[in-house]
């Protein structure tokens, strides 16, 4: 997959999944959903299933960083897979309060 950028879609070819970056690091980096490799949403079409050990599914609205937080992606469709890279789990990024205003 060639570099990522911020704002560039992916899609999930083995489930509903979609995703967008948020920030990336420089260099190639292939993200995968359910255990495959994701596509530009203009390319996507499924092609398989969903890999049982990658089964723990994305939800819209969620941010998901990798551990070193160098990489972030928005899910913008929710989806049966769970996003990788490197075969590692990407983490739920963690919401903030905001501070209350009486």
């Amino acid at each position: 997959m060639p570099e990522l950028k911020t704002g560039d879609r992916l899609k999930s070819t083995v489930c509903d999944g979609e995703v967008m970056v948020v920030s990336a690091p420089s260099g190639d980096i292939e993200i995968t959903c359910g255990g495959a490799p994701m596509a530009s949403a203009a390319d996507a079409a499924k092609t398989g299933d969903v890999d049982p050990g990658h089964a723990v599914g994305i939800v819209m609205g969620k941010r998901y960083i990798d551990a070193d937080e160098t990489l972030e992606v928005l899910c913008v469709k929710a989806g049966a897979g769970g996003l990788a890279i490197g075969g590692h789990l990407l983490l739920q990024k963690d919401t903030k309060q905001l501070p209350k205003t009486d």
